[in-house]
């Protein structure tokens, strides 16, 4: 009522509302807030001198408990310093950017409202541009789009106003600007005056807010992160020189444990691809990985990379791939975060770059075999497939079997080269395992590296962890010889040096149990190779002197699996060249099967039953029948034994081989019969052999 006639009590005015901002009673709390209002409008030339003295009790209000209050003293705060002292601007920033945090959108919505109108119409806003422009430019990513809004238009308005007035400097600017060809999908570029106003505060605003990004809060850390990518968005190529503290900052962002920070981090690493010459960002950023590249480092290339055009990122495609293939990077960490960031390199190298990685493609193969090869989940196996399927994909080929077969003699050149000092850590055991398991039949077309590294890795002087894990390998791939290491029909002219050079030296026994195992498998690859016809009769009778007396010995390990495979193979070995073997041959041999009939497996006993079947078969035809009497009627003793085993199945068996052996000597054994019947009461099965031998001697 009183207007510009109230300027003497001024003093008064505002030592009444120093007291009743304070009140106890919320009411009067925001009916001072109104009355400072309407106080500074009423008397804007002298106000000023009295504004400070009422900062300090607004400020002791604005956290308080109820919304309504705190909104009122956000715009009490606007008008106070609008018509006041704009050096109070510094006293309530920090409590005006607490509020941005405020739970309440109406009260988001007033310090939105406060400091655009600030920026556009406090006397002293050019001096206080880098602290007001962060405020509203994080209310771009407020959760309510009425304050999102709301910010946009004041941030429009603020910088036309400013393109107005600063019209002379940006005439150059105005007339000659070109919109970037590549521009962020999705995103509306800012105008001018937004853009130069950014710009020209960046190196202002940025050491604070780089600072926010990694504080203790993890509300402060989401906001800093948000607001790091609008600014960024408004930089443009300015962001060039402030790259150094740009990637120390996301560095450390992209290790944050909270989620949102990271992925804001990641956006706004897509940006400097967008905006900063490659030949800048790489370097700096690959300058990092000659220390100790660390998961955040790999990030943040990255999101580079699938920021950049592809134009732009095309003349240094080989130096990342370089880059990236070096041992020091991609063997740096065996951890799966780490791989996994790699991967999404690689991704984005292959995303961006389409048939450009053409150049690339060996280095791009050892990556995803050195991700293949750390033992993971099978999620990141299936995600480094779909990637090879991706390259081979940019290059024209069918599948990722053509990529190998395009480098297989490169890869298995590369893993090779320090196998002889390979130990069960050495990351290139399992590359070596990948590449070979992986490729399919391609692998059949690198057997002279393949058969190399074998028989330099597999002698009994090298690590025996390591040893067991090649031989796994190879076990794995005989099974399948005809689509692996077979394919080419190639791998028979290499069987003298496998069971020479590699299976025979570590059939020989050793203590301990990863002796035992390379045992094991030594046995499994040696019967894979018989059980799909590689090993032919040919190749059996020219290393039975060598294996025999090892698989022998091997029929007496801990290992059923081994028992079972060793008696096997000892069936093959006598019915390709049992009849040529003398005395002291037949009698080891059966010596050793005959006590496999009282193992523990039910497995083994069989196989050692048709082992002895077949040992019989052999004598029959033998030179030296006749100087095995003896021990033939030894054999029938036991095996007559075993007539009486509780396992039915056996009985069977046992019984199947005495009547093989009958033929031999039909007289000894009915009389070795008679004895068994008297004693052990087993009429069923002797009767029934009795009757076979009867007929046999009539059928003669």
């Amino acid at each position: 009522r009183c207007g510009p006639a109230v300027a003497p009590y001024l003093g008064d005015i505002a030592r009444i509302l120093q007291a009743t901002l304070l009140d106890h009673y919320a009411e009067v709390r925001r009916e001072s807030c109104r009355c400072a209002v309407a106080c500074a409008r009423a008397v804007p030339e002298h106000f000023h001198m009295q504004s400070e003295s009422l900062i300090k009790p607004l400020m002791q209000t604005i956290s308080h408990q109820h919304y309504r209050v705190r909104v009122d003293v956000i715009q009490a705060t606007g008008a106070v310093i609008q018509f006041g002292n704009g050096k109070s601007v510094d006293d309530v920033l920090s409590h005006l950017a607490q509020r941005l945090f405020d739970e309440i959108p109406k009260v988001r919505h007033a310090v939105t409202t406060v400091i655009g109108e600030w920026l556009l119409h406090l006397r002293d806003r050019y001096s206080y541009f880098h602290k007001l422009i962060p405020l509203l430019l994080s209310s771009f990513t407020d959760e309510i789009p009425e304050n999102t809004k709301l910010a946009w238009t004041y941030w429009e308005k603020i910088g036309l106003q400013w393109e107005k007035e600063n019209e002379e400097d940006l005439k150059d600017k105005m007339d000659f600007s070109v919109s970037p060809s590549h521009y962020p999908k999705g995103e509306t570029r800012p105008g001018l005056g937004c853009r130069e106003l950014v710009s020209r505060n960046l190196s202002k605003i940025l050491p604070g807010l780089c600072h926010d990004i990694t504080d203790w809060v993890e509300s402060t850390r989401i906001k800093a992160s948000q607001l790091l990518y609008t600014l960024l968005l408004h930089a443009e190529d300015h962001i060039t020189q402030h790259m150094e503290l740009l990637l120390r900052t996301l560095y450390q962002a992209c290790s944050d444990e909270e989620s949102e920070v990271v992925k804001n981090s990641v956006k706004a690493a897509e940006l400097i691809g967008t905006f900063v010459s490659p030949k800048v960002s790489l370097k700096l950023i690959t300058s990092a990985f000659g220390q100790t590249p660390k998961a955040s480092c790999v990030m943040v290339l990255a999101a580079v990379i699938r920021g950049s055009p592809k134009e732009i990122l095309q003349p240094h495609v080989t130096q990342l791939g370089n880059t990236l293939s070096q041992a020091g990077v991609c063997q740096q960490s065996g951890e799966v975060f780490y791989m996994e960031q790699l991967l999404y390199c690689v991704q984005a190298l292959i995303e961006v770059c389409q048939e450009d990685c053409k150049e690339i493609s060996l280095q791009l193969m050892k990556i995803l075999v050195t991700i293949m090869a750390i033992p993971s989940s099978q999620d990141l196996r299936e995600k480094v497939e779909k990637t090879m399927s991706s390259l081979a994909e940019v290059q024209q080929l069918e599948s990722f079997y053509c990529l190998y077969k395009q480098h297989i003699i490169q890869l298995m050149e590369w893993v090779s080269v320090s196998c002889e000092g390979w130990i069960c850590y050495s990351p290139e055991v399992l590359q070596f395992e990948v590449i070979t398991t992986h490729s399919g039949p391609v692998i059949g077309e690198a057997l002279d590296d393949f058969i190399l590294v074998l028989k330099t890795c597999l002698q009994p002087s090298k690590d025996p962890q390591m040893r067991l894990k090649l031989f796994t390998v190879l076990s794995q791939l005989l099974q399948k010889a005809s689509e692996t290491i077979n394919s080419q029909g190639l791998f028979p002219s290499y069987l003298g040096t496998v069971i020479k050079d590699i299976l025979a030296p570590n059939l020989q026994w050793h203590a301990g149990r990863t002796a035992a195992a390379i045992r094991a498998t030594a046995v499994l690859c040696l019967w894979a190779l018989i059980h799909c016809e590689m090993l032919s009769p040919k190749e059996i009778i020219k290393v039975k002197d060598e294996l025999m007396p090892q698989i022998i010995a091997s029929m007496d390990e801990d290992s059923k699996i081994t028992r079972l495979m060793a008696c096997r193979i000892v069936d093959v070995f006598l019915k390709v060249c049992g009849r040529q073997f003398d005395a002291d041959k037949f009698k080891n041999t059966y010596t050793e099967v005959l006590k496999r009939l009282d193992d523990a497996s039910c497995d083994v006993r069989l196989a050692a039953a048709h082992t002895l079947a077949n040992w019989f078969k052999c004598l029959k035809d033998s030179d030296v029948k006749s100087s095995m009497e003896g021990h033939v009627e030894f054999l029938y003793q036991e095996l007559l034994i075993h007539l009486d085993d509780p396992d039915e199945n056996l009985q069977k068996a046992v019984l199947e081989v005495l009547k093989e052996g009958s033929i031999l000597y039909p007289d000894l054994l009915v009389r070795e019969i008679g004895g068994v019947v008297h004693k052990h009461h087993t009429p069923i099965y002797c009767n029934q052999l009795l009757h076979h031998i009867q007929s046999a001697k009539e059928s003669a």
